[in-house]
């Protein structure tokens, strides 16, 4: 379809739409930002009470700050108007703000506030991989320049000027924009930060959800969400459009019940006929995430087939960041990065070119008849965002390391980041009286040795090793920090700029040399300055 010209200029099909294609725009864009309250709760659900508030406060940060930073230079990188656009990035409409007299004026506002829902729940993905130990200054100034991350592969993939659209490549919703990209900053950023204190120290387990309740509410909202996410992609109903809108939400559905069992079966099969409440969720939003880029290009048993695949790959892998160690404390990594992965190989598969869209370029996938252009194409994709998406995401948490160390400190991590960054001090979870009641009739053991929802046990024995060195009121903070940090991964930042440099002498420089905790002699006489520094903090 060729683009409208309006006073002898060429107008973007993203601005090619009627006031009927503007309303479902602005209505959909309007449903995808409540995507932002089930992040949120999920995962305030998934980290541990004393940090639900911080990283509430981080979702609300990605989107005023980068909300913010799209307006200034996010929208004009993927989709501006300019003669200095080339294949990589664009280069126009920057501060993007029409005139009251501008003939698009309707047309660009409704594709700002639609592609600004986007790249903001791209950024929020990432949120989760750096939850309970990612200091909240420091992320601040990431979710602000994140923008740039995102917005370019974007650009890459929707607007005009893009390589990848060019040579063909179909990611109808974000499958790989969107949750792809995230995906592999998720991992970037969890690898850059470390796993957090204690958390491998009792095996490779996931450590008990801060609120399942809420985690499971958060699933509900992004399901929601979901909806007008891929529904909302056919851009309008005008035309035949609004057939595939019905489609793609129908589809959407048929992804998720397909996820859902499979997770379902996947958790009863590992855990012995139990359930566990992660597998579920993340097996459904795994399978959300692999419709998400062909989500009208599907028949109904292939969607089905695409969200089980999907949810299998998803919660068969989160076990695999675990064995390297790549703390995650939401599995974004597994459910936005292989499961978009995934979504977007499908479209080279399943795809059906969608009669008289323009979707594919009048290209079907593998099962189609279309031979392995569409395929290839999208591998292509995939290796390019990936690419992109960890070594930006890397080079971007080095330079704002260089700036403010994007680790909290020892004691911030420990006592979580509500009181120490938020002032909000919760209440102890006290056990519960019906273990004891039960006691005498049913065997408890099992239930006495579970961890207790929203605790960290990987934090214990580090608080009471602090407790204990305090009380010998020899030991400075320095001293107990490096002894609970010891063989601990703490990323990037390995507690740089904690331990004041010390004048020691030779026969204490011998002493201290040996860098095993257990050697240490509680005994022994540290030197201090005239002026001691509280350890107030201490509980």
């Amino acid at each position: 379809m060729e683009n409208l010209t309006v006073n002898n200029y060429s107008v973007p099909s993203l601005f090619d739409i009627t006031g009927e294609d503007s309303n479902w725009i602005i209505t959909s864009a309007f449903m995808i930002f409540t995507m932002q309250t089930g992040f949120g709760m999920l995962e305030s659900g998934c980290v541990s009470i004393k940090n639900e508030v911080n990283i509430m406060m981080k979702n609300v940060v990605d989107i005023v700050l980068g909300g913010l930073t799209y307006w200034i230079f996010g929208f004009a990188m993927s989709f501006g108007r300019s003669p200095l656009n080339n294949k990589f990035i664009a280069l126009g409409d920057f501060f993007i703000d029409p005139s009251v007299n501008d003939p698009l004026k309707g047309p660009i506002y409704a594709a700002f506030i639609f592609q600004l829902s986007f790249a903001t729940t791209a950024t929020t993905i990432v949120s989760g991989a750096m939850a309970e130990r990612c200091s909240f200054k420091a992320y601040c100034l990431f979710s602000f320049l994140n923008t740039a991350i995102y917005c370019i592969p974007a650009g890459w993939l929707w607007g005009e000027h893009g390589f990848l659209k060019q040579m063909g490549a179909v990611d109808i919703a974000g499958s790989g924009a969107v949750h792809l990209l995230g995906g592999s900053a998720a991992l970037a950023s969890a690898m850059m930060l470390g796993p957090r204190l204690g958390r491998y120290d009792n095996g490779r387990g996931p450590l008990p959800l801060g609120n399942p309740v809420n985690a499971v509410m958060g699933l509900f909202v992004l399901w929601w969400g979901w909806l007008a996410f891929n529904s909302g992609s056919t851009y309008g109903l005008s035309g035949a459009k609004w057939q595939y809108a019905a489609q793609a939400a129908v589809m959407t559905m048929m992804s998720s019940f397909g996820g859902g069992t499979a997770s379902i079966l996947y958790s009863m099969i590992r855990l012995g006929g139990r359930i566990d409440a992660m597998d579920i969720i993340n097996g459904i939003l795994g399978s959300l995430v692999a419709i998400t880029a062909g989500c009208f290009l599907y028949k109904g048993w292939e969607a089905l087939l695409i969200g089980i695949i999907g949810a299998f790959l998803v919660c068969g892998s989160m076990p695999v960041f675990d064995m390297m160690h790549i703390d995650d404390p939401v599995g974004a990594s597994a459910v936005h990065g292989v499961g978009g992965i995934w979504g977007v190989i499908a479209v080279g598969i399943f795809a059906q070119d969608p009669y008289p869209l323009g979707t594919t370029a009048r290209r079907n996938g593998l099962t189609k008849g279309g031979g392995w252009y569409l395929l290839g194409v999208q591998a292509l994709t995939v290796v390019c965002i990936v690419v992109w998406g960890v070594v930006s995401t890397i080079v971007l948490l080095w330079f704002i390391d260089k700036i403010i160390p994007i680790r909290m400190d020892v004691h911030v991590e420990l006592l979580g980041a509500d009181i120490t960054e938020h002032l909000v001090r919760h209440s102890q979870v006290g056990v519960s009286r019906a273990l004891s009641a039960f006691r005498a009739v049913i065997d408890t053991r099992k239930a006495e040795n579970l961890n207790m929802v929203g605790m960290n046990p990987g934090h214990d024995k580090h608080l009471d090793l602090v407790k204990m060195l305090a009380a010998k009121r020899k030991y400075r903070r320095s001293k107990i920090f490096r002894m609970i940090t010891h063989n601990q991964n703490l990323g990037v930042k390995m507690i740089k700029g904690v331990f004041p440099k010390l004048k020691k002498s030779k026969k204490a420089t011998k002493k201290e040399s040996s860098n095993e905790p257990q050697k240490i002699n509680l005994k022994e006489t540290i030197p201090t300055s005239p002026k001691k520094v509280p350890l107030a903090w201490v509980n």
